[in-house]
């Protein structure tokens, strides 16, 4: 174990207390604090009225100009125009009064001129003949009001007039004063109106004082209509005041330019903005703790509760500590730099990093988090020059990478193909940021683009390079089995390989075989070929103890095990595990090869045996001979224990076709699902049915139908004809 190891391992024994763990989250909380104070620190400008700002100064939050607001509200209250409401029952009255004296007028005429039905009654009464007092009469069924504003003529007329004439005027003057009324009358409008109602009048063919008479009751009659409604001139101009939004300083909305003279209304903006009070705030320390504490806290929670072995706990937490370590520092070393050049340097950042780095050497959950974390982090350190906006559009850029790598990486084979991932991603990346400008509207020229295009470009390239340069030293610090140490085990010349050829050359071939089909197995459900291959190579090196009881090495030989009792050839077969474990933890090999070599049997019975001693003593127990396990935890172990099951099968087989194979693969698989041998591994029913057709693929190839040859004799004659 070297120096990094044991300094790990030092670490991740006192993580076992809780304190440590606290701590360990306290001081990822105080880096990333550190780390983004800066950008949320306040920032105080000199200005001075009536002299040119130094700097460009942006608004760093929202606020209402309540000066600007009121006036648009004043503005808007005087534009709106006095209202004035018809008062329509003015025109029924009129219509109704000119109608009173009419009738009235008819009754007087009745009255006074008794027709000849009525001369009986001369005797009891006295005739009235004069004008004067008719109009008199008239005057009394009349208001002293109405009587004010009708001139005596009007009187004189009226009682003169026959009951047909007055009819007649009646009905012309009621048509012509509610014509003229129902229409709007303003002060300003009513000599109109009234020469209007006149000019209506003319037309009537009815005697000269009569039509005066008419006239003069009409002229009366127009008065105005139209009056000022106060109370709903009050409401439009309250509805219009309310209509006006308010008017607001905008978060990173320019208040002033470089060199531009800070008048009045500058700053006064400036002072509503903040950016003049001499008061200092805590709000934003406040927020930013706040919001470290919620992340972490979500974070820790996982860790504790959601993580239940203890080692793989302790492991996580560590690697995920470094790689946000790193991350962050890396951020904020991009956007110090950014600042400098005064540049989007920012979309340069390899945010995708930390997402493929996690995704490799944990988990997809922790990768997808840690993205999200960074993207959060990344809207406040890539601020800009105004400290406390938050820049979504980074954030979102650095997610939608991550993300992007994280889809990128699960597809299968990608694990060992970073670089392909990282140009893929490039590709994304650039799509995304021109996405953003667009959706902006933002308008640059080419070589802006450009600079984009290849900002976005290096951030993906530069992702995937870290993550290749990286991997080696989490995987050697933390005890991960990396591509390199794989490849190097995979070397024939390695002395427990070369021990198998020379000792156990039987068990070397079916290695090799088993290999093969467990690694094309592997690839097709997305788990490590490599890694399948490798172990495949040492799953049976406990063999090499006693070669000549397996009967791939036996030849020609006689089986051993014919002379042995069932439960010494069990214990001799089962031995094998055993023994290979312990001969490659001497060796130092990585735990997941040495898990191979003890899981790749789990508790399967040794049929054989068991039937053999059942037929000598019927109180033999099953479990007696089964293999101790563990069953398989990891699906390639899981693989290669079926492929190790397959080739033995098909390789005893005297003419395998594709049928037969297929058959058989199919028996052994559900054998094992039967038997509970996938119990404690997570893979599915999907993948074990494409481990299935993988290996009839493998296996039809191995066992194809080849060309039967003549006897050598019959070869002999044919080449001699």
């Amino acid at each position: 174990m070297n120096r990094i190891q044991k300094f790990f391992t030092q670490i991740k024994g006192l993580l076992v207390h809780r304190f440590f763990q606290v701590l360990l989250f306290i001081i990822l909380g105080l880096f990333a604090y550190g780390l983004m104070f800066s950008n949320v620190k306040p920032e105080r400008v000199q200005v001075e009225l009536f002299k040119p700002a130094e700097q460009t100064i942006r608004s760093t939050k929202t606020v209402e100009d309540t000066y600007k607001t009121e006036q648009e509200k004043e503005e808007i209250s005087k534009q709106v125009a006095d209202v004035y409401s018809l008062k329509k029952e003015y025109a029924k009255n009129k219509v109704d009064l000119i109608s009173s004296i009419f009738d009235s007028a008819i009754e007087v005429n009745k009255e006074t001129d008794p027709d000849e039905d009525h001369k009986e009654d001369e005797d009891k009464k006295e005739t009235i003949k004069t004008d004067a007092q008719k109009v008199s009469i008239l005057k009394e069924k009349l208001t002293d009001e109405v009587n004010k504003n009708i001139e005596e003529s009007v009187f004189l007329a009226l009682v003169q007039a026959d009951e047909d004439e007055l009819k007649i005027a009646k009905d012309s003057t009621i048509t012509a004063v509610n014509n003229v009324m129902s229409s709007r009358i303003a002060a300003s409008d009513v000599e109109n109106a009234k020469k209007k109602v006149v000019e209506e009048l003319g037309y009537m063919s009815i005697s000269g004082d009569m039509k005066k008479a008419s006239t003069s009751l009409a002229r009366t009659a127009i008065i105005q209509n139209v009056f000022f409604d106060k109370d709903k001139t009050e409401e439009q101009r309250r509805k219009a005041v309310e209509s006006v939004e308010p008017i607001r300083i905008l978060q990173g909305q320019i208040i002033v330019e470089e060199n531009q003279l800070v008048d009045r209304d500058v700053y006064r903006q400036l002072e509503l903005a903040g950016f003049l009070s001499t008061e200092s705030t805590i709000y934003p320390y406040i927020g930013l703790l706040l919001f470290i504490f919620l992340t972490f806290a979500a974070f820790y929670y996982y860790f504790y509760y959601s993580i239940s072995k203890k080692d793989n706990k302790y492991n996580q937490l560590l690697i995920f500590s470094l790689v946000f370590i790193l991350s962050m520092a890396t951020m904020k070393t991009v956007s110090i730099l950014a600042d400098l050049k005064n540049s989007n340097l920012e979309y340069i950042f390899p945010g995708a990093m930390a997402a493929m780095l996690i995704k490799i050497l944990l988990n997809d959950r922790l990768a997808v988090a840690m993205i999200i974390m960074l993207g959060s982090y990344g809207t406040i350190i890539f601020n800009g020059d105004t400290p406390g906006n938050l820049d979504f559009s980074m954030g979102l850029y650095i997610i939608f990478g991550g993300l992007t790598a994280i889809i990128i990486l699960s597809r299968p084979n990608f694990k060992s193909k970073v670089l392909v991932a990282g140009l893929l991603l490039s590709l994304i990346n650039m799509a995304f940021v021109f996405s953003l400008i667009f959706i902006m509207d933002s308008h640059y020229t080419r070589m802006e683009y450009l600079y984009y295009a290849s900002a976005a470009i290096g951030s993906g390239v530069g992702a995937a390079v870290l993550t290749m340069g990286l991997l080696p030293f989490f995987e050697a610090g933390f005890g991960i089995l990396s591509s390199i140490k794989l490849i190097e085990l995979a070397n024939p010349n390695h002395p427990l390989l070369r021990k198998i050829l020379i000792e156990a050359p039987g068990t070397y071939h079916h290695s090799v075989m088993v290999a093969n089909l467990a690694e094309s197995a592997c690839e097709a459900i997305g788990s490590n070929g490599l890694l399948a291959r490798v172990g495949s190579y040492y799953h049976d090196i406990g063999k090499t103890k006693r070669p000549h009881f397996f009967i791939e090495n036996q030849m020609s030989e006689e089986n051993p095990h014919d002379r042995l009792q069932p439960e010494t050839s069990r214990d001799i077969i089962i031995a094998h595990a055993v023994d290979g474990v312990e001969m490659l933890r001497s060796h130092k090999f990585p735990k997941e090869i040495v898990d191979i070599a003890e899981q790749h049997h789990g508790t399967t019975l040794l049929k054989f045996f068991y039937h053999k001693a059942k037929k000598q003593d019927e109180s033999t127990l099953e479990a007696a001979y089964r293999y101790p396990g563990p069953r398989a935890i990891m699906k390639e172990v899981a693989v290669i224990g079926i492929a190790d099951s397959v080739e033995a099968a098909v390789r005893s087989m005297k003419h395998p076709t594709p049928e037969k194979i297929e058959e058989l693969v199919s028996f052994i698989i559900q054998d094992r699902i039967s038997d509970g041998q996938f119990d404690e591994c997570d893979i599915t029913m999907r993948e074990l049915s494409i481990v299935k057709h993988s290996l009839c693929e493998s296996l039809n190839g191995i066992f194809h139908s080849r060309i039967e040859y003549p006897e050598p004799d019959k070869l002999g004659q044919k080449v001699k004809e």
